[in-house]
């Protein structure tokens, strides 16, 4: 039975266009651009600043520690310095439920917010930021609840226990095909009456850029965002948000017998994952969450089965029936347009992309997903496009700076290598360990190597390198589980350089402890 839903990709571009009411008439006769933002803060146009990155985060407490806090503690020392805060998805777990952004959002973020001093007088859907935090969708911000398994986990605790393993954050309410979120941060157009939206849109959408009109995001004030994808520039730094959840479809497997193999491969590791998981349920089942030498069995138990029934969604994605027609061609090309003109704008000095599935990564689970190698490929064929568009307008420089995004439990920084592709010389940085359980890196290391195809030839070559892990270690007793999110530094110059500051928490003998790791400069 799946415990877990997710909608079609269609399905997700259909609601949160109705939810933002995309291309209404009113917007189009007022000339104005959904995808973008103005950070009215005063300070955008300097061109040293400062921003943070965490993702991941919404979580509840384990055993009277809630990392999560720890990590906007530790944030807090920084948010004089910072402009604001990228998000890189999965606000809330599991299910992106409004039932638990009090505990697992507003309460642990409350002085990012106004009137975080009483955060329990605040409604998901009527916060207002005092340093922004400008997030993306993550995959659990999509998800639903099956209506059986919801009366089963809604109504009492006994039965939620009796799935326990399933039961992380799982109630009466999913996300309603990301619904919860589009309330808690887009402009939710829907909602405003026929007669008011064209105040609405005069009072909000007052900013000017080289593509119209668009909304004025005002900390303090306005703190709302007008689309799932968006962009905006700060300090001479076009920043680009993209929801990865709806080009992250696997590639169709081939009718041909290789692509026969590879689905009897499939087919076999979801039964080897079946039997594995019942396994460890049985296991799961003998130990006792009340007794200290046995919670952090459970809480590595736990990880793992969480970790096997991502794979499990993964292969379940890529065994589906499916064609290209599943990708959001739109949002690429928004993507490739926004990037091309970025790069013909002289006073642009870089340019940032942050999303939740990351295309490179050597998190355990993560690495050789479908998912992964789709959002690479996907970026990649963008990339490409707009490489061969500028010519040598870009002077060698890679097509962007950096790319930030979430899912892998972790802090990691990679490198590509010539993959002989514009994907080349990029850094990514991987901020998805603020609040979820870290996971661990692939035993096969740091390396990451890539299948390439030409003329029915297969080449197997390097495609990056992780230069910085920072995740789960140990085992038992001995086991690390840091937590942790980045501090970016902007640099004035031309071309802009970032220097980035992991900030990382761990917990070491019953306290709370910060390790410092070096900075590195891109």
């Amino acid at each position: 039975m799946r415990l877990i839903s997710e909608p079609p990709i269609a399905v997700k571009i259909q609601k949160m266009k109705q939810r933002v009411r995309w291309q209404h008439s009113s917007i189009l006769q007022q000339g104005i651009d959904q995808t973008c933002i103005v950070i009215d803060d005063g300070n955008s146009d300097s061109p040293e600043f400062s921003f943070m990155v965490m993702g991941d985060t919404g979580t509840k407490s384990h055993s009277g520690h809630h990392p999560q806090r720890e990590v906007a503690k530790m944030m807090l020392n920084h948010g004089d310095d910072c402009r604001f805060v990228l998000h890189t998805g999965d606000v809330i777990y599991m299910v992106g439920s409004r039932e638990y952004y009090p505990a697992n959002f507003i309460e642990p973020y409350r002085e990012f917010l106004v009137g975080g001093n009483q955060p329990q007088d605040i409604t998901y859907d009527q916060m207002v930021f005092k340093l922004p935090i400008l997030p993306v969708l993550g995959n659990h911000d999509y998800y639903d609840v099956p209506l059986f398994y919801r009366l089963l986990t809604g109504p009492t605790l006994p039965l939620r226990r009796m799935f326990r393993y399933k039961d992380i954050e799982i109630g009466w309410h999913g996300s309603n095909q990301g619904d919860a979120y589009a309330r808690a941060f887009l402009d939710y157009l829907a909602e405003v009456s026929p007669a008011e939206l064209e105040q609405h849109l005069k009072q909000h959408y007052t900013a000017k850029t080289d593509t119209g009109r668009c909304l004025r995001y005002q900390p303090g004030s306005f703190t709302r965002l007008p689309n799932r994808y968006y962009n905006f520039c700060y300090g001479g730094i076009d920043f680009f948000a993209l929801d990865s959840n709806t080009f992250n479809t696997p590639d169709p497997l081939p009718h041909n017998q290789a692509g026969d193999n590879f689905r009897r491969e499939l087919e076999t590791r979801r039964q080897e994952i079946d039997q594995e998981e019942l396994r460890m349920l049985t296991e799961f089942d003998k130990l006792n969450p009340e007794k200290p030498d046995q919670a952090e069995l459970l809480a590595e138990l736990g990880a793992k089965l969480d970790q096997i029934n991502e794979v499990k969604i993964d292969i379940e994605k890529q065994l589906a029936s499916h064609t290209n027609t599943n990708v959001d061609f739109e949002q690429l090309a928004w993507l490739r347009d926004r990037l091309i003109a970025s790069w013909h704008n002289s006073a642009v000095r870089g340019r940032v992309i942050f999303l939740h599935h990351p295309p490179y990564v050597t998190e355990g689970s993560k690495w050789n997903q479908g998912q992964t190698l789709a959002v690479r490929h996907r970026l990649r064929e963008v990339f490409d496009e707009v490489a061969k568009s500028l010519s040598n307008l870009t002077q060698e420089r890679p097509v962007v700076d950096i790319v930030f995004s979430g899912h892998a439990h972790c802090l990691e920084h990679l490198r590509t290598v010539n993959t002989g592709h514009a994907d080349s010389h990029i850094n990514y940085i991987i901020s998805g360990g603020s609040g979820r359980g870290p996971r661990r890196q692939r035993q096969e290391g740091g390396e990451l190597m890539e299948t390439f195809t030409s003329n029915n030839d297969l080449s197997i070559r390097k495609v990056a390198d992780s230069l910085l892990y920072v995740g789960r270690s140990g085992s038992g007793f001995e086991s690390k589980k840091p937590y942790s999110c980045v501090r970016v530094d902007v640099l004035e110059g031309f071309p802009a350089k970032f220097m980035i500051t992991p900030l990382v928490t761990e917990l070491v003998e019953g306290k709370w402890c910060e390790r410092q790791l070096k900075p590195l400069i891109i």
